[in-house]
């Protein structure tokens, strides 16, 4: 295995929560209903119209209240620590704005292991045909298991 692939949400850190908090703390500052779809990525095309430059808000946001809503977890962190020292590159991939993504990947002690951020289709390009999808902490673990042949 010379790559993984690891879903942001459901392996390292769940950043729908504190896009949640930001979406409703946005709209009550600037005044105005925020209905965004679920998928962060077409939300974005509508808080560009609404709210014009809202990536730096959603950072500052972000960083002030990360500490709250990301930890590292042991097990998820030993398992990176395995990957990367077997050689084998790491990918994120997520719909969250980068600036909340880089946010859970420093507070979940990630950031540093990981090669490439972005979308599924992003991420499984710059690792290339082999990369191993992970969608899970599960799968991870199971992953591990099978690269160790226990």
């Amino acid at each position: 295995m010379d790559a993984v692939a690891l879903d942001l949400d459901e392996v390292l850190a769940d950043t729908r929560p504190l896009w949640r908090d930001w979406l409703e703390d946005a709209s009550r500052r600037a005044r105005v209903e925020l209905d965004v779809p679920d998928d962060r990525a077409a939300a974005a095309g509508v808080l560009d119209e609404r709210l014009g430059d809202w990536r730096p808000l959603l950072e500052r946001f972000a960083a002030d209240r990360g500490p709250l809503h990301f930890r590292p977890r042991a097990e998820t962190s030993a398992a990176l620590r395995r990957l990367e020292g077997a050689g084998v590159r790491i990918g994120v991939f997520t719909d969250a704005p980068r600036e909340l993504a880089d946010v859970a990947l420093a507070h979940s002690g990630a950031a540093r292991r990981v090669a490439v951020v972005g979308t599924l289709a992003d991420v499984l390009r710059e690792l290339g045909p082999g990369a191993v999808v992970v969608r899970s902490r599960t799968e991870l673990a199971n992953l591990e298991s099978n690269a160790d042949g226990r």
